[in-house]
């Protein structure tokens, strides 16, 4: 029997059942949002999201069957050109998409839509996986943390001029990837900064911090007087401080569209319109804390029932499991979730070839953003940001993307003895 024939004695079964598990306790928590106790349907119904996303997962089925067949040299070989064909269709999708809710993200074909910018964080993710175990780049020099920006910003640019800023917000995942691979920390510093003063600037009457800047600088700067190079860093940050700040008014106000605006207003202060831009996450708030410790039991929820919140199926899908399963559900909800990143991280690390390691990181990190961002905008840590809860939330571009980034991953894991004899 050939390596290939076994190809299902060397996976990561521990990873699959976790993926399967999450993906059942998804399609149930779909069917329960659209649950009618006077009107009680199927769960295979095919008119309703539960009997569409069986399609759906069925469709992961012969996803899956398909990278398990292919070489796994494939993704390696043709990253590049995976890449090139999906940043292709991000283009095409500007000329000839159809807009939803606001985006013009999707093509639609009859009943069938589909979401490019989905798919991009997969090629994505294989063509930095490809660019820094092929090339010298040591991410330490500014030549090399410039070449190989351009591979993550080109889809960020395309899906915001979508109008899809979440989906845009993912890409940011990468830059923990690039971290991994030798990033200077202080780039992640001042990126962590950068948000904390936009955040504050929000809060705060900016004229305020700007005088905080100016004073804290001088003070610095007195301290480090006689070394002329802190000084000088002394003083570019407290002008990029300042920058930060006058431009945050202008950044909320002429570049972000209304919707977008409320979503940050709504994470300042929920309370100023609870009717109005606040009401998702107060009713998102509502329905979690609800649910109690152990839940009002599977099809009881009452606020996924009367629709208080909306796009529950999708981006709220967490509520459902907050309501109907409880502080309990949510807890074993959570641990599965951590137990999926722990054993990507953990396969990640014991691949021998660096592309499968690098990918195995991306994959981890684009998992974490999607889960953290997704249900801290449910509870109202996050703005909402139209980021699916991955295996869970109701969408067939969605699950199969996931899918793919998965999978791939433990087709490459189960050969990475044959990388040492390549």
């Amino acid at each position: 029997m050939s390596r290939q024939d076994n190809i299902w004695n060397r996976v990561d079964w521990l990873l699959i059942a976790i993926f399967f598990v999450l993906v059942i306790f998804g399609w149930l928590n779909i069917y329960a949002v659209g649950y009618d106790a006077e009107q009680v349907q199927s769960i295979f119904n095919f008119t309703q999201n539960s009997g569409k996303q069986l399609v759906f997962i069925a469709g992961s089925l012969v996803i899956i069957i398909i990278i398990m067949i292919l070489d796994f040299r494939f993704f390696d070989s043709f990253a590049y050109y995976l890449y090139a064909g999906v940043i292709v269709l991000l283009i095409l999708i500007l000329l000839f998409g159809t807009e939803i809710s606001g985006n013009k993200s999707w093509f639609v074909f009859g009943p069938v839509r589909l979401q490019p910018s989905e798919f991009a964080k997969f090629t994505t993710a294989l063509a930095v996986a490809k660019l820094f175990s092929s090339k010298n780049i040591r991410l330490e020099r500014l030549k090399d943390q410039i070449q190989s920006s351009w591979i993550v910003l080109l889809p960020i640019v395309l899906i915001v001029m979508q109008g899809d800023a979440g989906t845009a917000m993912v890409f940011l995942a990468f830059v923990f990837v690039y971290y991994r691979e030798g990033l200077p920390t202080y780039y992640l510093l001042v990126g962590v900064a950068a948000i904390a003063i936009f955040i504050l600037t929000l809060m705060v009457e900016p004229l305020y911090l700007t005088i905080a800047a100016v004073v804290i600088g001088i003070i610095l700067i007195a301290i480090n007087n006689k070394r002329l190079k802190k000084v000088a860093m002394i003083v570019v940050g407290v002008i990029g401080v300042i920058g930060l700040v006058e431009s945050v008014d202008y950044v909320i106000n002429d570049v972000l569209k209304p919707h977008q605006q409320n979503r940050i207003k709504s994470l300042i202060n929920p309370d100023a319109d609870p009717l109005g831009y606040g009401w998702n996450v107060t009713q998102s708030k509502i329905a979690i804390g609800s649910g109690g410790t152990l839940g009002k039991g599977f099809l009881e929820g009452t606020q996924t029932k009367y629709d208080f919140v909306p796009e529950q199926s999708t981006d709220f899908i967490f509520c459902t499991i907050g309501e109907e399963h409880g502080w309990l559900g949510s807890f074993i909800l959570i641990t599965l979730f951590m137990a999926l990143l722990l054993r990507i991280v953990f396969i990640a690390e014991r691949q021998k070839g660096n592309f499968a390691r690098i990918y195995g990181y991306a994959v981890a990190c684009i998992f974490f953003v999607h889960f953290g961002i997704n249900i801290g905008m449910t509870i109202g840590l996050f703005p909402v940001a139209g980021i699916p809860l991955p295996f869970f939330s109701y969408g067939g571009s969605s699950l199969w993307s996931f899918t793919i980034l998965l999978f791939v991953l433990i087709k490459l894991d189960a050969h990475r003895m044959q990388v040492l004899t390549r």
